[in-house]
């Protein structure tokens, strides 16, 4: 099994890269993040993961052993494929894709493209545990830093966020960024946070 790639970037087509090393080259399905740094760079380092068929050996490319472990949790879920596993990547940040997990955060989940209610509960169900463990102490200091950053203000225009149908997190991420751009009226922060929320 190939575990670790790094060389040139001969050709980047969609998801996919042709990393050459040693004069062979790999072609390899990556995570959003992977493709990005080796566009950037014109040559880098991946993690892979070899998924073989009777029909089909395909190789999957991840920034970090961290995402690697996450994409590899996430096709032990039924109904979750290597395709699947890395549309996932590619839709989430690995930060918020573990953070949806352990706070059943469905609704977040389930905005990845082609990914269904019914799977995104199965792997919140699968997963919470896992990853609850890991996230408890970044968890921890975001609240503890939430009320520093976030005004009076700030909090009632992510109450209202909430009530038109965002989740807590997009709200937060909104206002915060609304706040540090200057903007102190709740009526001008929901408007940034309208506009600004993907």
């Amino acid at each position: 099994m190939i575990g670790y790639v790094k060389g040139k970037v001969l050709g980047i087509e969609e998801s996919t890269v042709l990393l050459e090393n040693n004069g062979i080259g790999y072609e390899i399905t990556c995570s959003s993040e992977a493709i990005t740094k080796l566009s950037e760079n014109g040559e880098g380092e991946v993690y892979t993961y070899t998924a073989v068929r009777e029909d089909d050996i395909s190789l999957y490319g991840f920034i970090s052993q961290e995402e690697k472990k996450a994409f590899l949790s996430l096709i032990t879920v039924s109904g979750v494929g290597p395709k699947m596993g890395i549309t996932i990547l590619s839709g989430m940040a690995l930060n918020e894709l573990l953070y949806a997990i352990a706070t059943e955060d469905v609704k977040s989940l389930s905005k990845v493209k082609g990914l269904g209610k019914k799977t995104a509960e199965r792997i919140i169900l699968e997963l919470r545990e896992k990853v609850g463990e890991v996230l408890e102490p970044p968890k921890k200091s975001k609240t503890a830093e939430q009320p520093k950053k976030i005004s009076e203000a700030g909090e009632d225009s992510i109450i209202a966020l909430t009530s038109l149908g965002f989740t807590k997190n997009e709200s937060v991420k909104a206002v915060t960024e609304a706040e540090e751009n200057g903007l102190v009226t709740p009526e001008e922060i929901i408007a940034y946070a309208i506009k600004h929320i993907k």
